[in-house]
């Protein structure tokens, strides 16, 4: 009975090692695209800024292009005028003048006439610089354009071969682990990953210059983290005797993932069972956790606000699809999210 029971945790220990590898493969690939996630997400934020440019270059170049035709017009009329009046031969007016009184009023309007005529050909001139400088950037912006829309394939491509690389890490994980209780063994490992990171990110905490109000007044109005559908798993046995300690909302790879409340970042990294996780602090004993990510926004000791995007919806950790976990703790404690987002 002893020499079975001995053979059990052997193969647990076996199971449970070759695990441990594979999450360190798992670990590497994953950061890996989370590296290019970020680096997509970058791209595309400058392509649509691009895009905007080039609509607002467009518009500029239109109303530079009808001012000049306006411009044109009006020039093209004065010399017309100043033709059809003699006023284009100066000397000729002088002589015909019968009097100082008159010969003072041509010399006067002749003036007011060239003035004018140079303040409009001025203006020309200035539009044509500003159009030349318009057309300038078109050309600039088309050339980024083409260079961003290059970049973001090649990406593509190294994501999408990191992704085969992870679905292969995958599989072989679930072979590993074969019995119940080396599953749950991998849970408590995990579990115990995740509290000594929180307590790593609690010293943080007595270490900040900060001073943060806390969530007690909040309860049922903070913001939720991902769009998606909730599943409401906290407090229910997720396996053994392990219960979940938040929620998951199911939702699309790539989608924001935001800060509950203004907060401080304690922690940033990937962490074994939970993936890319960052951890908030929102003061007076309350954490957020956000877990799975496909990348990281902010790294830790950067300051968020309610509502700004802190991470990228996506399945690491080993899920089969994305989602976010989500924890809120007080006092190391985990609590129900449930009760404190409004839903």
């Amino acid at each position: 009975m002893q020499q079975q029971i001995k053979n059990k945790q052997a193969k647990i220990s076996q199971q449970l090692a070759a695990a441990k590898k594979l999450q360190d493969n798992l670990k590497e690939v994953e950061l890996q695209i989370a590296k290019s996630a970020k680096e997509l997400n970058s791209i595309d934020k400058s392509l649509v800024k691009n895009q905007q440019q080039l609509t607002d270059l467009r518009k500029q170049q239109k109303q530079y292009l009808t001012s000049l035709e306006q411009q044109k017009s009006v020039l093209a009329k004065q010399i017309r005028s100043a033709y059809m009046t003699g006023n284009y031969d100066f000397a000729k007016m002088l002589l015909n003048q019968q009097d100082a009184a008159n010969f003072e009023r041509t010399i006067t309007y002749y003036q007011y006439l060239n003035k004018a005529r140079k303040s409009q050909i001025d203006s020309f001139n200035l539009l044509v610089k500003e159009l030349n400088k318009v057309n300038a950037k078109l050309i600039d912006n088309k050339t980024e354009l083409e260079q961003l829309r290059a970049k973001q394939l090649e990406q593509q491509k190294v994501l999408k071969a990191n992704l085969a690389q992870r679905e292969e890490t995958l599989i072989a994980m679930q072979s590993a682990i074969e019995s119940e209780e080396a599953k749950v063994a991998q849970l408590q490992i995990n579990e115990k990953n995740l509290l000594e990171a929180l307590a790593r990110a609690q010293q943080q905490v007595d270490k900040q210059d900060i001073t943060l109000a806390g969530l007690s007044s909040l309860k049922g109005s903070l913001l939720m983290p991902a769009k998606g559908n909730l599943r409401k798993m906290f407090g229910r046995y997720r396996q053994g005797q392990i219960k979940w300690k938040g929620v998951v909302i199911n939702g699309t790879a790539g989608d924001s993932v935001v800060a509950i409340h203004h907060a401080k970042v304690l922690y940033s990294d990937w962490l074994r069972g939970f993936g890319l996780v960052t951890v908030l602090d929102h003061g007076d004993g309350f954490m957020s956790l956000y877990g799975h990510n496909q990348a990281l926004l902010k790294q830790a000791g950067e300051i968020v606000q309610a509502g700004e995007s802190i991470a990228l919806l996506g399945q690491s950790g080993g899920q089969s699809r994305p989602n976010l976990y989500f924890e809120i703790r007080l006092k190391g404690k985990p609590i129900n999210p449930v009760n404190w987002l409004k839903l």
